[in-house]
C-alpha cells in the first residue's frame, strides 16, 4: 500500500518545517529551558497564525480534514526539531476527542484551540486513579498529564466517564512533576471536585471514548518518534562526516557506516509502521489495534536503537547538553514508556492474533 502523504498533508508538513526551522534552534531552546517555560510560545503563535493548528481539526470544525495521517505529518516535524509545542496534547488528546464526541457547547472550544488561544490536554495514563460519584464529584489522582501545567481545559478519564475539567477550579490541585525530557508534566489531585453532567464529554458516559483517544495517542507517539529518529539521524550524519580520527572522517570507518545504515533502516521501519497505523485509523479504524501495536513496538524498540546509536557515534559530545542531540534522546526515552512500553505492545498484538 502507498502511505505517502497527499499534497495537502505534505504541504502542511512543509509549512510546519518552515516555521519551526525559522523559530527554533539549539540556542533558542537553551534559553527556553533556562527560563523555566515549557512551551515555545513564539512557535505556537506562528503555527496558529499560519493556520496549521486549525487545519488539523476536522472539516466540520473549520479544519482541512487531513485526518490522523495529516496530524502525524506535522508531528513528525515537531519530533525532528524536538520542538516544545503542545500539538500532541492539545490537538490529539483534546481537540480531536471533543470534535468527535463533544456536545455543541463543548465543541465551542475548538475555535480557541485552532487560533492557539487555548491549550487542551487529557489525563488518560491512569484511568483507574480518579473516581466519579453518581452526582459527578471527582476524587483521586491523575498522573503524567502532558502540558497539564499550561492547559486551559483537561479531559480527565474517571470511573464515571471523561470529564472536561478546569484546572483552576475548586477541588483540584495541579502539581508539577519532573519528566525525562525536562519539560514538566502535571499531577492532578482531586478532592471532591464538584462537576455536572454538562461537563461529561458528550454529556454522557461512553466507555468507547477512552479507547478512541488512546488509539490516536498511540498513532501520535509513533509519528513523534519517527521525527525524533529523523532528527537524531541527521545529527549523526552531519557529525560523522565532519569528525576526523586518524586523518579520516569517521563516516568512512566500516563500523560507523554499518551502524549508521542500521539506524537508517530502523528509522524507515518506524516511519512505515507509524504511517500504516495512522492510515488504518483513518480508513478502517475497527482493524487498527494490530497495526497500532506493531507501530508502537517499532517506535519503542527501533527508536531506542536509533538514539542510542547516534549518541554512541557522537562519543562524549552526544551526552553534552551544549549539543542538541540530548533532546532527541530524552524525548525518545520518555515516549518509549508513554501509555505502554514495548512489552505491553507485544501483549496487545498477541491478543489480536489470538482472537483472529
Amino acid at each position: 500500500m502507498d502511505f505517502q502523504y497527499t499534497e495537502e498533508q505534505q504541504a502542511l508538513a512543509d509549512l510546519t518545517e518552515q516555521i519551526l526551522a525559522d523559530q527554533i534552534d539549539h540556542a533558542e531552546l537553551r534559553s527556553l529551558e533556562a527560563s523555566g517555560e515549557r512551551v515555545h510560545r513564539a512557535s505556537w503563535k506562528a503555527l496558529a497564525d499560519a493556520g496549521v493548528l486549525s487545519a488539523l481539526l476536522p472539516e466540520t470544525h473549520g479544519g482541512a480534514g487531513v485526518g490522523v495521517t495529516g496530524v502525524g505529518a506535522v508531528l513528525e516535524v515537531v519530533g525532528k526539531h524536538a520542538a516544545p509545542v503542545p500539538i500532541y496534547p492539545s490537538i490529539v488528546l483534546g481537540a480531536l476527542a471533543i470534535a468527535e464526541f463533544g456536545t455543541a457547547e463543548q465543541q465551542g472550544l475548538l475555535a480557541n484551540v485552532g487560533d492557539g488561544s487555548k491549550i487542551l490536554t487529557a489525563a488518560i495514563a491512569d484511568p483507574d486513579g480518579v473516581s466519579a460519584s453518581a452526582d459527578h464529584q471527582l476524587s483521586g489522582v491523575a498522573n503524567f498529564v502532558p502540558a497539564g501545567l499550561d492547559a486551559d481545559v483537561i479531559l480527565v478519564a474517571a470511573s464515571g466517564g471523561i470529564y472536561l475539567v478546569d484546572p483552576a477550579g475548586a477541588g483540584v490541585t495541579v502539581e508539577e512533576v519532573e519528566t525525562t525530557t525536562g519539560y514538566s508534566e502535571a499531577k492532578l489531585v482531586f478532592d471532591g471536585m464538584q462537576l455536572s453532567v454538562g461537563e461529561l464529554l458528550g454529556g454522557a458516559a461512553d466507555p468507547a471514548q477512552l479507547g478512541w483517544i488512546q488509539a490516536r495517542a498511540d498513532a501520535a507517539i509513533c509519528a513523534l518518534t519517527t521525527g525524533i529518529c529523523d532528527g537524531a539521524l541527521e545529527l549523526l550524519g552531519s557529525y560523522a562526516n565532519q569528525r576526523e580520527q586518524f586523518n579520516r572522517v569517521i563516516a568512512s570507518f566500516q563500523a560507523v557506516s554499518q551502524r549508521a545504515g542500521d539506524s537508517y533502516i530502523d528509522t524507515e521501519a518506524v516511519r512505515l509502521t507509524a504511517r500504516s497505523a495512522a492510515f488504518t485509523l483513518d480508513h478502517d479504524p475497527d482493524t487498527a489495534t494490530g497495526p497500532l501495536a506493531i507501530a508502537r513496538w517499532w517506535a519503542a524498540e527501533a527508536g531506542h536503537r536509533v538514539v542510542h546509536a547516534s549518541t554512541h557515534i557522537h562519543g562524549g559530545v552526544g551526552v553534552d547538553r551544549d549539543y542538541p542531540l540530548h533532546r532527541h534522546f530524552l524525548m525518545s526515552r520518555q515516549l518509549e514508556l508513554t501509555l505502554g512500553n514495548a512489552e505491553q505492545q507485544l501483549e496487545a498484538l498477541g491478543a489480536v492474533l489470538a482472537g483472529s
